[in-house]
């Protein structure tokens, strides 16, 4: 059996062990990455969702995940503009081929595919490697960046699986007695997405009918918003659609606890859950039409189906600290969560993420508590911060873990679980396990205020620590503010908005950078209908006259500049048409 040694493992491909290992390559760690796939990108790739949810607005778009973003406008000529679930949807194999290019750049980074762990080697309280069928390998830090939180069963390291009551961590949300609905759904329910496609005027090439179809399953998928909102809900270039449907849909959660009981068990799960999914594609194509088959080319292999579910709940480590309900809510009267301070005084946040609390189950609800804010027209979630410690296990020497397997109750688990956020907390395991090699020590000696630094001076992707809406990463004192929020927590504005810089920078006479080529003018007038509910009659071109169209952005200084815009008045601005979310994405406005 080959054995391998390096300074930081990493085993999972996905969005934030791919993250971790770029980020612990770049601080200069000799790093290993272990997939199981050929390709890396886990939720954005090989699960096929590839419509982010969470981190949209400006201010957020901030180290690898804004880098990726930038790489992503580059590369998907027809643009990000295609559905209406998210501002970004692309093809599974573009961000694929990003992030391959990303970790193969770097001369450090070792990148081993198609390999499933099998067993982690210990000796006493440390974990020192992990082996594979035919592979060891040993390393000072190892991170668990699996899907389900594989290292975390394999090394006996606490973890949790399923809800908590209401009397464990006194979430508002939590159930205050277990009942049906949390005895048959312990976790939340994945999904086996399928890419399908529209082929216009031609006829798509039939889908088999499965075995055991039972069309009454997606009866009323689409009742409450129809069959053309629905297919444009996951919207993709070259007239594909990622289908991803919660109602009636391809979600499948009938004895999900199968997937962390026995390999047996959990392939008789996963055999159920693309069934499922390809009863759905059939029942698709025949209600709504042959125009609409499987795509092609999407996947390896040139399948439609992805190549494995996109799973929305893990195992969860037992950490130094666990993240719960109240720490991902709005302060009372603020637009922002607190900021996550420990014994000593310190912020221990180490990435953002804002988006609502989201479960998914089959049938039945959890009533969540509200964390969604009106912003920019729409609607968005508020902003919360993920502490240094929920990374890190109590009792454990040598380990990190950077998934959805972070310590995270079941209920926050709903608002942490999103891309864009999981790729933040990626990126800070790898700048923190790179550190712990540079100064020699444990996770959890390792003082968090070096991870900070360490994050906003990032040479190629500084990130965002502390959330502030007006505060973008182009702001020439935009580092000195997040250190300063660090440093003096007492400071940071509930209201999550930065005191005097109200316009900065984002309207067209003021950044000389804005690409008019990407975008259309649009003139007209302004209609504020109600606050945060914005609306222009167009007036040009003239290709559109007459057209009313609802106005959204992501920039904070529009927003701004539409809080006090009067209705009625004429205005110009720089955007992109949404026809599947039926909105105008405004990027500049003339002033």
């Amino acid at each position: 059996m080959q054995e391998l040694t390096t300074e930081v493992l990493i085993v999972g491909g996905g969005v934030g062990g791919t993250t971790a290992a770029i980020q612990a390559a770049r601080r200069g760690a000799k790093t290993i990455l272990v997939s199981e796939w050929s390709w890396l990108g886990g939720m954005l790739t090989t699960t096929g969702v590839s419509a982010p949810d969470g981190n949209e607005l400006i201010p957020w778009q901030t180290g690898i995940w804004g880098k990726f973003l930038q790489a992503l406008h580059k590369q998907e000529k027809g643009g990000l503009n295609h559905g209406w679930v998210s501002f970004f949807t692309f093809q599974p194999a573009t961000a694929a081929n990003i992030l391959a290019e990303w970790v193969n750049s770097l001369p450090n980074l070792h990148w081993i595919p198609d390999q499933i762990p099998v067993a982690v080697l210990k000796q006493g309280n440390s974990i020192t490697g992990v082996q594979f069928s035919n592979l060891i390998v040993k390393a000072d830090i190892i991170i668990d960046g699996t899907e389900l939180g594989d290292l975390l069963e394999l090394g006996e390291i606490p973890y949790r699986w399923g809800g908590e009551l209401q009397s464990v961590w006194q979430e508002p949300s939590a159930p205050i007695e277990e009942n049906e609905l949390t005895k048959n759904y312990p976790v939340q329910a994945p999904t086996w997405v399928v890419i399908m496609q529209d082929f216009m005027k031609d006829t798509a090439p039939p889908i088999a009918k499965p075995a055991n179809y039972q069309p009454t399953k997606f009866t009323d998928a689409w009742l409450n918003h129809g069959p053309e909102k629905f297919l444009n809900y996951g919207g993709l270039p070259a007239n594909q659609m990622m289908i991803n449907w919660p109602i009636h849909g391809n979600d499948y959660g009938e004895g999900v606890a199968r997937l962390i009981q026995s390999p047996q068990a959990k392939q008789e799960f996963l055999q159920e859950c693309r069934q499922h999914t390809e009863a759905f594609a059939y029942y698709i194509q025949n209600t709504l039409g042959d125009r609409y088959g499987l795509a092609t080319n999407t996947f390896p292999n040139s399948i439609a189906y992805a190549l494995h579910p996109y799973y929305r709940e893990s195992r969860r480590l037992e950490g130094l600290t666990t993240i719960t309900e109240q720490h991902i809510l709005p302060i009372l009267g603020g637009n922002v969560s607190p900021l996550p301070i420990n014994e000593q005084g310190e912020v221990e946040a180490i990435a953002l993420g804002n988006y609502a609390n989201d479960h998914h189950y089959p049938s039945g609800n959890i009533p969540l508590q509200p964390k969604s804010i009106e912003w920019g027209g729409r609607w968005t979630g508020t902003p919360f911060t993920i502490p240094y410690r929920a990374l890190i296990p109590v009792n454990i020497n040598n380990f990190f873990v950077c998934e959805k397997n972070i310590s995270v109750s079941h209920i926050a688990n709903g608002a942490t679980r999103l891309q864009p956020v999981i790729m933040n907390i990626g990126q800070a395991v790898g700048m923190a396990a790179a550190l712990c090699i540079e100064n020699a020590c444990q996770p959890r000696d390792l003082a968090v205020n070096l991870v900070q630094e360490a994050l906003l001076s990032e040479p190629t992707a500084p990130a965002a620590i502390i959330p502030l809406f007006n505060l973008t990463p182009d702001h020439p004192e935009w580092r000195e503010i997040q250190l300063n929020y660090l440093k003096n927590p007492e400071d940071y504005p509930i209201s999550g908005y930065f005191p005097g810089n109200k316009f900065f920078p984002s309207i067209i006479n003021i950044d000389q950078n804005f690409n008019q080529k990407s975008n259309q003018e649009f003139q007209g007038i302004f209609l504020a209908d109600n606050p945060q509910s914005y609306r222009i009659t167009v007036t040009f071109p003239r290709s559109h006259q007459g057209e009313n169209w609802q106005l959204v952005t992501l920039h904070p200084s529009i927003d701004s500049y539409w809080r006090e815009c009067l209705s009625g008045k004429e205005i110009k601005l720089w955007g992109k048409l949404n026809y599947a979310g039926q909105w105008l994405l405004v990027e500049n406005i003339v002033t």
